[in-house]
């Protein structure tokens, strides 16, 4: 905690004019272009790794990097709930699910519910039985990686999937105003890889790859 407050601390005595100017602005509201679904690990930070600035991103984190599908979602779903504002009131342009490696939401799943789990942990969890049934009837999977780790990538897409049965996501992606990325983190080599459909496998993430995205973004 004191390393928490030291930072604020920190951060308000090293805080520029220009920094100021940012929030100032920022105060007024947000445009960000995309929605970030990450996980809650405390090793994964796409403020670090993707570099962003404050307003770029809307920023959803959860255990395991979950989505209940739209038919599966309470009508309390912070989830749910933070995507349909994304996407409605923010209209943000790209939606990233973000996995990453040695995820402890993925070992739970692989482990199965044991006796004494927290009832709440258990319902959610039940949101990754699709990536689980996934990866078990031999669905993608990097044979290179351990099971947690294949899981983890199988959820990315299974939880990207889960998006498509949202009607304003459907009807935005179908219309070409919306994107959906399948991102992985691996924390011991700090790399991003993405879902590359075309070879069906995560690639990571560098400057060929980034030529090419932005070949694709501007011949639309």
């Amino acid at each position: 905690m004191l390393k928490l407050l030291d930072g604020i601390v920190a951060f308000h005595q090293n805080l520029s004019q220009q920094t100021q100017q940012t929030f100032a602005k920022l105060a007024l509201g947000q445009s960000p272009d995309a929605l970030f679904i990450g996980c809650s690990d405390s090793r994964v930070d796409p403020r670090i790794f993707a570099s962003t600035d404050p307003g770029d991103v809307f920023v959803h984190r959860n255990v395991g990097n979950l989505i209940p599908a739209h038919d599966r979602a309470s009508p309390d779903s912070g989830t749910a709930a933070a995507v349909e504002f994304a996407v409605l009131n923010l209209g943000v342009s790209d939606i990233i699910v973000c996995g990453h490696s040695e995820c402890g939401a993925m070992q739970a799943l692989l482990k199965g519910p044991g006796a004494g789990e927290p009832p709440h942990l258990h319902h959610w969890l039940a949101h990754g039985e699709d990536s689980l049934n996934h990866l078990r009837s031999g669905a993608f999977s990097d044979s290179s990686l351990s099971e947690q780790n294949r899981l983890s990538q199988v959820n990315v897409l299974s939880q990207r999937d889960h998006l498509m049965t949202y009607p304003s996501i459907r009807e935005r992606v179908a219309a070409g105003a919306l994107q959906l990325h399948g991102w992985w983190f691996d924390i011991s080599t700090a790399s991003v890889s993405t879902f590359d459909e075309e070879v069906r496998r995560f690639i990571v993430i560098d400057e060929d790859v980034v030529k090419k995205y932005r070949t694709r973004v501007t011949s639309r």
